[in-house]
């Protein structure tokens, strides 16, 4: 056996789990945890012949794990080593090291929440921080808690990168053992980012061809997605092909894959070659790749964020933690002196954040609400969580699941929703499963879902759910293994749907099917076409959202969306799968999405009220005819929203009546001790219209009819006794002046404006008021009613700007007095000739 760096960590380990149930153990990438330690551990007394649970992050990691401690014991996979994970399981009643991929543990606790088959449970990978794998410690650490008080379950969580001391804080200051390892130097090249003009991959592609040239040993190149590592495999073949890099052994290495590409990149290259992987962040941690010596590091990883304002889930790029990059950097010093190539500058590495954010804080926790209701939790907040769960993710789950029929409304697991808890899929595929067992179509639904589970192998072929079926209907050309897969995966589903209680024939034709089945499981993805033909939909949750121009389902006015892709910056989601639909199904098997609701709007173009009944599916309408009878509240809302758009001018106004408006605002503006005077500002009016003119507008219905209204008589009510008879002694509307001509005041000033010949004012010593002693602004009109001044100060115009404006306006207008004391002079408004009287 060969010896491994986690080893001189073993005695310590050991002695620390006999004396304490947590314990956290600290060892980098490639010490050898994963299969020394539960080995190490399997001959402990106080396992008590119960057996060690291992949890495992990935499918591929779990089973390597197992093959390889199998070996180590000389035995078969299934004896005291097994493995479970979706759709293979390899256990038997001598198997004391079982190990899981995390949604496995779930299960596992849900069926028995004592664990009493096991005595010890393994995370391993923790610092990865996967949504199961803190799911499954927070309900780990209740189970233990109510369930095994007299034989404590001990746990042990093993972490390359994460804060040992925060997880030892979480399980109540457990102790930390540390292993340090074994690396070699690992030489660092900055090899810069790509230039704006520089795809990602023309970088790639320069870095290896570098690589290849100055080293020798296998190359492992790190790249955000599978996009990318296709289409760098793509020119990497042609280079091989053309006798370019003849010694190269290409193997991509993602999750899609199956197990023997999978162990393909793992494994060492044949003796002559050399090595080249292409790989997701499944390669940082967890499997040890065998040769490589050169890491090729592109920092980007992409992972999905879930966003609750529209309950889908985005793809963002981003750039590597430090933790992540130190982790892909190691890689190349497992077996002796290496070399890392990031792509990236050395002043950008000293501003990456030190780790990479969990999961929990960024997904979708539909499925771990559904299992926290199930256990009988209804606050994610009573349980002990590294990183609690984001309330507003918590509570967009609650509304899914609520809608699906899963929980009450006080958050209580339904019939529906254990059943749809018992599927190991999402709670919107286990919806669909279960609806689709009682409308006899469950073998349809299980292909469906089985599609839905794995990675979409046409995603360049159009959004067209039925060509996926079509594909898996018959002997494929393409994909074999993953046909083969989805096969099993649907058995699997339909074993499952075989133990509900059979349903019957719904009569639904075949062509419409699959998009009925699909709005079972999303139905807040239900789409119409914006026009005929177009290749944009609108959702009934108001998104909009985009196929391919080109696409066969543009034929069809009604779909299901299965899956939507959005980027960071892109205005519309992207369709990608999708089905055609007959809205007129969802009226007979899902009635809870339909509506009926009264449309009354107004018609800008002919000016007058439309009124239609409509049926909803969401924001959406499928169906609508004339509503000959519409309710006078629809009426009143519509005719407003109206006036607001348009603004008050349009109701009939009469000069006198905005006279009579700006009078009692000023007199409520002068009144501030007053609460008596109501605000009748048009920003009041427009804001209340509701309250003033709503009872005046159920019957009409163009807009003449508006003008037919007595707005006087409508505004004036407003206006309670005694304050009509205060209003013209407060505010007058109009004043006398010295000549005896009574002219109006314009209240649309502040303050009030009353225009005057200069000559009616003669004889007038001090301004004018009105109100509570309010001063009117004089403007002192010329004989052709021009301003010669503007004053609130009389007095002091007569003793200092009217002798400029005589000598300036006596030989303009010598028809008109201009006398050298106007305080002395008769008012008038007349010229010499007709003097006063």
């Amino acid at each position: 056996m060969t010896s491994l760096p986690i080893e001189s960590a073993l005695p310590e380990l050991i002695h620390t789990l006999s004396q304490h149930h947590e314990v956290i153990l600290e060892a980098p990438p490639g010490a050898g945890k994963t299969t020394r330690v539960p080995l190490a551990l399997l001959d402990q007394p106080w396992l008590e012949g119960k057996k060690i649970l291992l949890l495992e992050p990935r499918r591929l990691a779990a089973r390597t794990a197992a093959q390889h401690m199998a070996d180590l014991l000389g035995e078969k996979v299934g004896q005291r080593v097994g493995y479970r994970v979706r759709l293979d399981s390899r256990i038997s009643a001598a198997t004391r090291i079982e190990i899981v991929t995390e949604g496995v543990l779930i299960r596992l606790l849900q069926d028995d929440p004592s664990l009493e088959d096991y005595a010890l449970v393994i995370f391993d990978e923790f610092h990865e921080r996967s949504l199961d794998a803190d799911l499954g410690l927070a309900l780990t650490l209740e189970a233990r808690a109510i369930f095994r008080e007299e034989a404590p379950l001990r746990l042990l969580l093993m972490s390359a990168t994460l804060d040992g001391a925060m997880l030892s804080a979480l399980l109540n200051q457990a102790p930390v053992v540390r292993s340090e390892g074994r690396s070699y130097p690992v030489r660092t090249i900055y090899a810069g980012e790509p230039d704006r003009q520089q795809w990602l991959e023309d970088k790639v592609m320069q870095v290896v061809q570098q690589a290849l040239t100055e080293h020798s040993g296998s190359i492992l190149c790190f790249l955000p997605g599978i996009g990318e590592i296709r289409r760098v495999e793509s020119r990497i073949r042609e280079q091989i092909d053309a006798g370019s890099w003849p010694s190269v052994m290409l193997t991509p290495l993602y999750g899609d894959l199956n197990l023997n590409q999978q162990q393909a990149a793992i494994q060492p290259a044949p003796e002559g070659q050399r090595k080249l992987v292409l790989a997701t962040s499944i390669a940082e941690t967890s499997l040890t790749i065998q040769g490589i010596s050169v890491v090729i590091d592109s920092g980007l990883s992409r992972e999905a964020r879930f966003d609750p304002n529209s309950a889908m889930s985005r793809l963002h790029t981003r750039r590597v933690a430090l933790a992540e990059a130190t982790q892909r950097q190691g890689r190349a010093g497992r077996l002796g002196a290496g070399v890392c190539y990031r792509l990236w500058n050395e002043s950008q590495q000293q501003q990456l954040r030190p780790f990479a954010p969990p999961e929990i804080l960024q997904a979708d926790l539909c499925q771990l609400m559904l299992q926290l209701s199930c256990w009988g939790v209804t606050d994610p907040a009573s349980l002990i969580w590294l990183d609690p769960p984001p309330a507003a993710h918590c509570q967009q789950a609650r509304d899914l699941l609520l809608q699906l029929g899963a929980i009450t409304p006080q958050g209580a697991t339904t019939a529906q929703g254990e059943a749809m808890a018992a599927f190991a899929a999402h709670p919107r595929i286990s919806h669909m499963l279960i609806r689709a067992r009682e409308l006899n179509l469950e073998r349809l639904a299980c292909r469906i879902a089985a599609l839905l589970l794995e990675r979409d192998p046409f995603s360049d072929q159009g959004a067209d759910l039925q060509h996926r079926l079509d594909w898996l209907d018959h002997k494929p050309g393409q994909h074999r293994a993953l046909h083969q897969r989805l096969h099993k995966q649907a058995e699997q589903y339909l074993r499952q749907c075989q133990t509900l209680p059979p349903g019957t024939e719904s009569n639904i034709p075949p062509p419409e099917q699959p998009g009925l089945l699909l709005a079972l499981a999303y139905p807040d993805r239900i789409a119409s076409q914006r026009s005929e033909g177009a290749a944009t939909y609108r959702l009934n949750q108001g998104r909009a959202a985009e196929m391919q121009a080109y696409d066969s389902l543009t034929r069809h006015q009604w779909i299901s969306i299965a899956q939507l892709r959005g980027k960071q910056g892109q205005r519309n989601d992207f369709i990608s799968l999708a089905a055609a639909l007959n809205p007129a199904l969802l009226e007979t098997h899902i009635p809870e999405l339909c509506s009926e609701r009264e449309q009354v709007r107004w018609d800008r173009q002919s000016d007058r009220l439309i009124a239609r009944q409509q049926r909803c599916i969401g924001d959406l309408v499928y169906l609508e005819k004339p509503l000959p009878s519409p309710s006078e509240e629809s009426v009143v809302k519509a005719i407003i929203a109206m006036i607001r758009q348009r603004g008050l001018n349009l109701l009939p106004w009469s000069d006198e009546l905005r006279q009579w408006q700006q009078r009692v605002v000023f007199i409520r503006n002068q009144a501030t001790d007053n609460p008596e005077w109501p605000d009748l500002s048009d920003t009041w009016l427009e804001q209340n219209l509701e309250h003033w003119l709503g009872p005046y507008l159920g019957q009409v219905r163009e807009l003449n009819d508006l003008n037919r209204l007595n707005l006087g008589q409508i505004l004036q009510a407003l206006l309670p006794w005694p304050l009509p008879q205060q209003l013209d002694k407060l505010a007058p509307e109009r004043f006398q002046v010295p000549s005896g001509s009574r002219i109006r005041i314009d209240y649309s000033s502040n303050p009030p404006v009353l225009a005057v010949k200069l000559q009616e004012m003669f004889g007038c010593i001090t301004t004018p008021t009105i109100g509570h002693g309010i001063a009117l602004q004089l403007h002192l009109l010329s004989p052709a009613r021009r301003p010669l001044q503007v004053t609130q100060d009389l007095t002091t115009f007569w003793q200092n700007g009217y002798p400029e404006i005589k000598k300036e306006m006596k030989g303009r207008y010598p028809k008109h007095p201009w006398p050298d004391d106007p305080l002395q002079a008769l008012p008038t408004a007349k010229t010499k000739r007709h003097p006063p009287r």
